[in-house]
């Protein structure tokens, strides 16, 4: 008897074969990589928790500039860490602020980088919160102007998109009218639309240096047990003005990149936060996994959720391992 059965193998029988049929692809282009200005001098100070992430100071930017260019990344996240800080994160929306110096270097001199400002105040703030604080109470409102004034400072220095990361409400309405006010109409809001109070951004509060001083961020990050919650989060900022809508972590909400791909038609980002990052670093340091094939399958499978971009410590080793495939 002839059986009749699909043979799906047809299309996998080289390498060729699967590169001809392959949907999704990674690109250097396809990377946003974070990158932590440290106020002072003399700084190039490798993240114990992230390794190979590193802070620097000012005078190592331009080395750690070319080396990413040399990768072939082209759009940077920043992030600074400020000598002082204060109840409102003065340091954050300052004209010299850390990030404000880091963009107008790096629009002289690599005038070619995407740089994408992160819009918050975790790390300027002594209480390490990303709004205003009144005895244990993070206030909404009252943190928008300074919101609204970081970012329109981050503009004024030349980033090319702003990033807001503090989910107050009505944080990229307010951003929005106050970059249009001060002239800004062309730059780009990322919005970090749904970002939820995440177990995987440890590692990350010890290279920003802005972890809460007290209680945590579940009064303004998402529940992880929630799905309908992203898109009403979503909904509001798409509404509001965001040109972007950020996903974040990654790998444990693929289904909800996959949810806002679906849903709205704005660029898609997903960020492989730190936490993600340092557990594929551990197990490979530790020779359980195969870190290249681990890594890679990883990205891919972001595109394949639906992500447009993605925000990643891997950068530089995943354009480097693109860059020997060719």
């Amino acid at each position: 008897m002839e059986l009749q059965f699909q043979r799906h193998r047809r299309l996998r029988t080289s390498a060729n074969m699967r590169a001809l049929v392959r949907e999704n692809h990674i690109r250097p282009e396809d990377f946003i990589y974070p990158l932590f200005i440290y106020e002072g001098e003399n700084i190039r100070k490798e993240v114990s928790s992230m390794p190979g992430v590193f802070q620097v100071s000012m005078d190592n930017l331009q080395a750690e500039m070319e080396d990413i260019v040399a990768h072939g990344i082209r759009s940077v996240l920043l992030f600074g860490i400020p000598i002082t800080k204060d109840a409102c994160g003065t340091q954050a929306f300052h004209d010299h602020g850390i990030v404000q110096i880091a963009t107008r270097y790096i629009k002289e001199h690599f005038p070619e980088i995407i740089i994408v400002a992160d819009t918050c105040l975790c790390e300027y703030t002594d209480h390490g919160h990303c709004g205003m604080v009144e005895g244990d109470k993070i206030l909404n409102d009252e943190s928008l102007d300074l919101l609204v004034k970081t970012a329109v400072a981050q503009a004024k220095a030349g980033a090319d998109i702003i990033a807001p990361s503090n989910m107050m409400d009505g944080f990229v309405a307010a951003i929005r009218a106050g970059l249009d006010e001060a002239g800004f109409t062309e730059i780009p809001i990322m919005s970090y639309a749904v970002k939820y109070a995440s177990a995987f951004y440890g590692p990350f509060r010890e290279a920003a240096e802005g972890a809460p001083q007290f209680g945590d961020r579940k009064t303004y990050q998402m529940d992880p047990a929630n799905r309908l919650e992203a898109f009403r989060e979503a909904e509001s900022d798409v509404a509001e003005g965001a040109d972007f809508l950020i996903v974040k972590p990654g790998m444990p909400y693929l289904d909800i990149v996959r949810d806002v791909k679906n849903n709205f038609n704005l660029p898609v980002v997903i960020y492989n936060v730190s936490g993600e990052y340092a557990m594929i670093k551990a197990a490979a340091q530790n020779g359980w996994i195969d870190e290249k094939n681990t890594v890679m399958e990883m990205l891919v499978g972001m595109k394949r959720a639906g992500a447009d971009l993605i925000i990643t410590y891997h950068a530089k080793d995943a354009c480097r391992w693109l860059k020997e495939a060719e």
